[in-house]
This record gives C-alpha cells, sequence and structure tokens, in this order.
C-alpha cells in the first residue's frame, strides 16, 4: 500500500512539474527577465530531438544568462541543452560544447555546490565525456535530493548499461516509464531498452522497442542505426538498407559511413560491452550494408 502511495504521488509530481513548466513558458509577458528565459528554455526542451529544438533552447539559456551572469540555474540549464545536442549526435561543435558545458557546470558548482541541478550538468558533462563511472555519482547525488528526477534515473541507466551493469537496465527504464508513461523524452528510453534486448541477441524484442522509439522520436538517427542493425542480423534486407540510408540522412556527420568510422564516433563503454556491440549491432550493420572502410 505505501509502495503504490509512493508511486501515484510521483507521478503526480512528475506531470505537475511539465505541466506548470509549459504553462509558466506560455505565459504571456512583455519584459522577460532571466527566469522567464529559462522557463521558456526548459519548455523548448521538451520538444522531440531536433537540431532547431536545441537551438532555441540554447539560445533562451544564453539570454537568461546574459541578464544574469552569476546565475546557478542558467549556467546549470545552458550546460545541459550543450551536451544534450552532443548526446543526440546534433551538433556540428561536440568539442566545443563539452568544452563550454564543462565550464559553466563547474562554475554553477563552485557557486551552489548542494544544487542537484548543477550536479545533474555535471553529470551530463562528464557522461558526453564518456565517463559514465563518474557520472552515475553525480547523478545519485541529484537523485538523494530529488528522487522524482526522472532524466538522472535515466541517465543512470545509460551508464549502468554502458560500464557493463546491463542486467539493471531494463528494470530501472521501467520503472522510470511507469512513473513518467508521457515523458517527452521516452523514445530514448525505449531505445535504451532496445539496446539491451540487441546486445542480448532478442532480435524480435529489440525491434519492437526500436519501433517504439522511432514513433516517439522519428529525427534521432541512432534509433535507425539500432533498427538497421536488428533487422539485418534476422536477415530483412529491405528493412535494414531503408533503416541505414535514414540513419545517414539524419546524422549530423558521417558516422554511418562505415563500420571504422563508426568505433570512433561514439563510446561503446568497457571491453566486455563493446565485445557484445561487436557481435550483434556492428554485425548488423554489416548485413544492412555498411562497408568495413
Amino acid at each position: 500500500m505505501f509502495a503504490l502511495q509512493n508511486e501515484i504521488t510521483s507521478r503526480i509530481a512528475v506531470a505537475l512539474n511539465l505541466e506548470l513548466i509549459a504553462v509558466e513558458a506560455a505565459r504571456p509577458t512583455e519584459h522577460l527577465d532571466a527566469l522567464d528565459y529559462i522557463l521558456r528554455a526548459r519548455a523548448a526542451s521538451y520538444k522531440p530531438p531536433s537540431r532547431n529544438k536545441y537551438a532555441e533552447s540554447i539560445n533562451l539559456n544564453e539570454r537568461a544568462l546574459a541578464l544574469d551572469p552569476h546565475s546557478a540555474a542558467a549556467q546549470s540549464y545552458l550546460a545541459i541543452a550543450l551536451t544534450a545536442r552532443v548526446l543526440d549526435n546534433m551538433t556540428d561543435t561536440a568539442d566545443a560544447d563539452i568544452a563550454r558545458a564543462e565550464v559553466l557546470a563547474g562554475q554553477a558548482l563552485a557557486s551552489s555546490p548542494g544544487s542537484s541541478l548543477a550536479h545533474f550538468a555535471k553529470g551530463q558533462v562528464l557522461r558526453a565525456q564518456r565517463r559514465p563511472e563518474e557520472a552515475i555519482s553525480e547523478y545519485q547525488t541529484v537523485i538523494a535530493v530529488n528522487r522524482n528526477w526522472m532524466n538522472a534515473l535515466a541517465a543512470i541507466s545509460w551508464c549502468e548499461l554502458y560500464t557493463g551493469s546491463i542486467e539493471r537496465v531494463i528494470p530501472n527504464l521501467e520503472q522510470v516509464i511507469r512513473l513518467s508513461p508521457r515523458d517527452p523524452f521516452i523514445g530514448a528510453w525505449y531505445n535504451r531498452i532496445g539496446t539491451v534486448h540487441l546486445l542480448q541477441s532478442r532480435f524480435d524484442e529489440a525491434i519492437l522497442w526500436f519501433e517504439k522509439a522511432r514513433s516517439a522520436n522519428p529525427a534521432l538517427s541512432s534509433i535507425r542505426a539500432n533498427l538497421a542493425s536488428a533487422h539485418g542480423l534476422k536477415g530483412e534486407t529491405e528493412p535494414a538498407v531503408v533503416e541505414l540510408a535514414e540513419a545517414r540522412r539524419l546524422s549530423g556527420d558521417d558516422r554511418y559511413s562505415s563500420i571504422v568510422r563508426l568505433r570512433t564516433a561514439r563510446y561503446w563503454g568497457v571491453p566486455a560491452v563493446r565485445t557484445l556491440f561487436e557481435a550483434t549491432y556492428f554485425a548488423g550493420l554489416r548485413k544492412a550494408g555498411m562497408p568495413e572502410e
């Protein structure tokens, strides 16, 4: 009974948080201050992933920071927006974005060391820097303050996947989805569940989750590449080729041009996890038509 009560309370808190942000961001005003820009940036961040969405969110957070250069909130949200577009492969300036985000998160933590928002920003920076073990500690600090922070819980699942604790990923994401079933970021969570199924050679289940992810976030190139791999491993050549072509079209770079290029384009986890990716994900992409070099 108490567990059910806690879950219902958490779901209400998450839903109200999303609703309040949208309402505040839509409130008409002639003279915007830093908080107005932050709220508008947060509302923009809940749109489906796209380059325009990230540009809008970053621009609004930049305006907030210009009005209040010492605002830990503006620093944190701008760092989060910069790293988010790196993690979603929707920027041509990844190194510069990460470097600036690191400075901003450091400034926010220096002025507000107890801020869960600043710790989340730091966790995102560490994740973008391919340092998941260290990122987990930052996310756990966030959750210790606010157990309903869905993105922190979901980010931990990403870190668990790439540090080798694969068995924890799906149960944790199921909890996240249960608490926020209409979350704007749910497509990324579906994609991660599908990735676990793919790595464990459950290809039918993987395709099911990747298709749900594609419906939620059709512009994410990683989802299309995952689908291409899963179809390739099942011998379904036509959909594999189509999805690989979409991954290439949607990607912000040439990472899907070859196996060699893709290996260097992102983080693949600890050696045991990289081995799983080689045996499944990369093998499927070869079957979808991706050349070795």
